[in-house]
C-alpha cells in the first residue's frame, strides 16, 4: 500500500511538472508573441480593417498577407486583455517593420489610423483642382461624371460659380474618404476664412462684400507668388478702382480664354472682349479666376497704403515686381523689365 501511494504521489507530482512545464511554456510563448515584432511584415504595408471586420477576420486578412504570428487563441487573449475585442475601429492601419501584435491590436482599438494628405495649391483654377483630385489615391472617385454645377449642389451650393470657392491648403484624410468629403471640407474652410478677412477689412474700401474680396484675393494670388508683395499688389488694384481705372491684369485675360491660351498673351487678345478682360472692360470680373489663400484674401481686405498705380516684374528671375505711382515712371521700369529678360534669355 505503501508503496502504491509513493507511486501515486511520484505521478502527481510529474503531473504537476509537466503541467507547471507547459503552463510556463506556454505563457512564454504567449509572451513572445505579443512583445516580439510581427514577422513578414515589410516597409509600406497596410492592414485595412473594414465594416464589420471581427478580430477573428482582421487576423485572418494578416495571415493573407503573409503575416503568420500567433495563434488564434494568443490573439483572443491579447485583444481582451488590451480591451481591443469588440473596439477594433475601422480604418487603415500601417504595418511598420518591428511593430509587435500588442502595438498593432492598441492602435485598432485607439482609431490610430493612416492619415493620406492632398493639397489644394494656391492658384489652382476648378479645372486644376479636379484633375489633382482624380489622380489622388486612396481618396474614393466619384465625380468623374459630374459636372460642376452639380457637384456645387451636392456641397449645398446650389447656382454658386465653383471657381476660387475652396481654400488652399493640406487636408489629411482617411482611406474611405471621398473626393465629395474633402471639397465639402475645403469649401467650409474657405466660408470661414473669407468671412475672418471680411470681418478685418480696412476702412473705406471700394468693394462692397465678401465676394468682390474674393474675386479681388483670386487676381492678387494669379499676380505673385511673393507672400510679401500680395498687400502691395492688392493696393495697386484698390487704388485703380477706387478712381475708376481699369485693373488691366493679364490673369484675367487669360482666364476669361479658356482652353484658346497657348502660353502667350497677343496684343489681339488683349483687345477682344470676354467677361474677364480687364482691359475692355471696368472693375472687377463677375467670378473668381482662381483659388485664393488665406493670405491673399487678407491682403484684398487689408490692401497696403501708397500711391503706386502699376507694377511689372522685375525681370531678373526672383518673381518681383517694381512698383511705380505714375506711367512714365511705369514704362521706364518695364524698359528695365525687357532689357533684364534681354539680357538673360536672348532677344525676343
Amino acid at each position: 500500500m505503501k508503496a502504491l501511494k509513493r507511486i501515486v504521489l511520484v505521478l502527481f507530482l510529474l503531473s504537476a511538472l509537466v503541467a507547471g512545464a507547459a503552463a510556463w511554456w506556454a505563457w512564454s510563448s504567449y509572451q513572445d508573441f505579443a512583445n516580439a515584432p510581427l514577422a513578414g511584415v515589410e516597409a509600406g504595408d497596410n492592414l485595412v480593417v473594414e465594416r464589420g471586420d471581427t478580430l477573428r477576420s482582421v487576423v485572418a486578412r494578416l495571415r493573407e498577407q503573409g503575416i503568420d504570428a500567433g495563434r488564434d487563441l494568443e490573439w483572443r487573449l491579447l485583444a481582451r486583455q488590451l480591451g481591443t475585442g469588440g473596439r477594433i475601429q475601422v480604418g487603415e492601419y500601417a504595418l511598420e517593420p518591428g511593430i509587435t501584435a500588442g502595438e498593432l491590436l492598441r492602435h485598432m482599438r485607439d482609431g490610430k489610423v493612416v492619415r493620406h494628405h492632398f493639397t489644394i495649391v494656391e492658384g489652382w483654377n476648378i479645372r486644376e483642382l479636379r484633375a489633382a483630385l482624380g489622380r489622388a489615391t486612396p481618396l474614393v472617385q466619384t465625380l468623374h461624371e459630374v459636372d460642376d454645377a452639380a457637384l456645387m449642389a451636392m456641397l449645398g451650393r446650389e447656382g454658386v460659380h465653383p471657381e476660387g470657392r475652396f481654400l488652399p491648403e493640406t487636408y489629411a484624410y482617411d482611406r474611405g474618404d471621398t473626393d465629395v468629403d474633402l471639397l465639402e471640407r475645403a469649401a467650409d474652410d474657405l466660408d470661414r476664412a473669407l468671412a475672418a478677412a471680411w470681418e478685418a477689412r480696412a476702412d473705406d474700401l471700394p468693394i462692397d462684400t465678401p465676394e468682390q474680396a474674393l474675386v479681388l484675393a483670386s487676381i492678387v494670388e494669379k499676380e505673385t507668388g511673393i507672400a510679401e508683395e500680395r498687400p502691395l499688389i492688392a493696393g495697386v488694384f484698390t487704388r485703380r478702382l477706387r478712381i475708376g481705372m481699369r485693373l488691366q491684369t493679364d490673369p484675367t485675360v487669360i482666364y476669361g480664354m479658356g482652353s484658346a491660351y497657348a502660353g502667350n498673351i497677343r496684343r489681339s487678345d488683349l483687345q477682344a472682349d470676354t467677361p474677364y478682360n480687364t482691359y475692355t472692360r471696368d472693375g472687377l470680373p463677375p467670378t473668381p479666376i482662381a483659388m485664393a489663400g488665406a493670405d491673399a484674401l487678407r491682403a484684398a481686405t487689408q490692401p497696403e497704403e501708397g500711391d503706386a498705380l502699376y507694377f511689372v516684374a522685375v525681370g531678373d528671375g526672383s518673381g518681383r515686381h517694381v512698383f511705380s505711382p505714375s506711367l512714365e515712371a511705369h514704362n521706364a521700369a518695364v524698359r528695365q523689365y525687357v532689357q533684364r529678360y534681354r539680357e538673360r534669355h536672348g532677344p525676343r
